[in-house]
């Protein structure tokens, strides 16, 4: 079938419907294809803790012309403060807001991952189909199709079949070779979730480190709540394990570690059970050397998991469903070249962001006894006196992304363009 263009219009199936698999939504309704988008989770899952965007990502939002909305929700985080165990602040890196050079420790946008989705799902609902409480079990495909099996017992055939179904995919599975292990992992750990906010929570990230490579971080986003997470630097069968355990067992993971760590760490603790929500995971990264077989193509991070350390997770995942998207606009008619030219473009970008992760640099971070951590606390302190992270973030010529430039698919720009007009016109 063919749009009122002259291209041809594909019936594309997205599994996931987080930030990537709304982001593919978004860019390929305006390419005037069908897009059927499937969640596992009975609803839109808008929760989760703060996330940020930088460099490439940033563009990408501002191209979808989203900028504005996103900042209307930006959680207001000065910067972050690394504490001892009397809350005292040893040194503080503030965020780069001067609009240039590379962002900090924080960034210049910061918000809730819950809001990000809540922004992309009200820009996407009414052109593309949401499905909540369905997955992909599997799938088979030929030169034609890929049909799609539910779970809940039905199957559909498609043009293509994009898995943007997180850092654990099923999609990716069933692609790769059976035992490939697509997993760089850098022997950390971490844990968060929220707790009631009290008057001594500020609008800087105090971070503090305890002996045993731990670390807890303390974040604001509201006047009620505050960000708990637990950072954990082991290498163990246990601690790899404890992420698919009930989450009952997971907090009791998470207290043993750090029952004598010191500072709020009775406080957060204690907020564990009655927390809206608990997450648990093993910090890595997902690497693969193809990202597409036939009629089926991976996104997001079940693509190019970069991990939180990168600070480029959801910018990665922005600019691959822009790149994945504007590559299948541009050659509808020919899906091989489309998710060739995918892999070729992106790859590049994405090398940079994973290679951003340093497991030794990591360890610095995460010191084991006293000693380091006050060498570590000392270092930091002489370095903002004499506003050393300042001025390498405001000087510096590149973001995290490096100098990679995002690609100008025309086409779909143009019909966002139109259709930002038509809403405009409606109200």
């Amino acid at each position: 079938m063919a749009d009122r263009t002259g291209k041809r219009s594909l019936r594309v199936l997205v599994a996931g419907g987080g930030i990537a698999g709304q982001a593919l939504a978004f860019w390929l309704t305006r390419g005037g294809h069908r897009v059927t988008v499937v969640e596992r989770f009975p609803a839109l899952r808008a929760s989760g803790a703060q996330v940020d965007l930088r460099g490439q990502g940033i563009e990408a939002v501002e191209r979808m012309e989203l900028l504005e909305t996103v900042r209307r929700k930006l959680v207001d985080e000065a910067g972050v403060a690394f504490v001892d165990s009397r809350g005292r602040r040893r040194a503080t890196i503030m965020a780069n807001t001067s609009g240039k050079g590379r962002q900090t420790l924080t960034s210049e946008y910061e918000i809730m991952r819950g809001d990000l989705v809540r922004i992309l799902h009200d820009a996407t609902k009414d052109d593309a189909e949401y499905v909540f409480g369905k997955s992909v079990d599997g799938f088979d495909q030929d030169e034609q199709h890929v049909t799609a099996h539910f779970s809940d017992g039905t199957s559909g055939a498609y043009d293509l079949l994009i898995g943007a179904d997180g850092q654990g995919s099923r999609i990716r599975r069933a692609l790769l070779p059976e035992g490939f292990d697509p997993y760089w992992r850098v022997g950390i750990h971490m844990a968060y979730w929220f707790v009631p906010r009290i008057a001594s929570d500020t609008d800087i990230r105090d971070t503090y480190m305890a002996p045993g490579g731990r670390q807890i971080m303390r974040r604001s986003h509201n006047a009620t709540e505050t960000q708990a997470y637990f950072v954990l630097r082991e290498e163990s069968a246990e601690a790899s394990a404890i992420h698919r355990a009930p989450a009952e067992r997971q907090q009791r993971f998470w207290a043993d570690r750090f029952r004598d760590a010191g500072w709020q760490t009775e406080r957060f603790v204690d907020g564990m059970k009655d927390s809206p929500f608990f997450y648990s995971q093993e910090i890595a990264q997902v690497r693969t050397d193809t990202w597409s077989e036939g009629r089926v193509v991976l996104a997001g991070d079940a693509a190019h998991c970069a991990s939180p350390y990168s600070g480029m997770g959801v910018s990665g995942g922005l600019v691959g469903a822009y790149v994945l998207s504007g590559e299948i606009n541009r050659h509808a008619d020919d899906l091989p070249t489309a998710l060739t030219h995918y892999d070729r473009v992106l790859r590049p970008f994405v090398d940079e962001i994973q290679a951003e992760v340093n497991p030794r640099i990591l360890r610095v971070g995460m010191p084991m006894n006293k000693h380091a951590i006050s060498a570590f606390q000392n270092a930091t302190a002489l370095a903002c006196f004499f506003r050393v992270p300042d001025l390498v973030a405001r000087f510096s010529k590149e973001d995290r992304g490096g100098g990679w430039k995002l690609p100008n698919y025309t086409e779909a720009r143009a019909a966002c363009r139109v259709r930002s007009r038509e809403s405009c016109e409606s109200r």
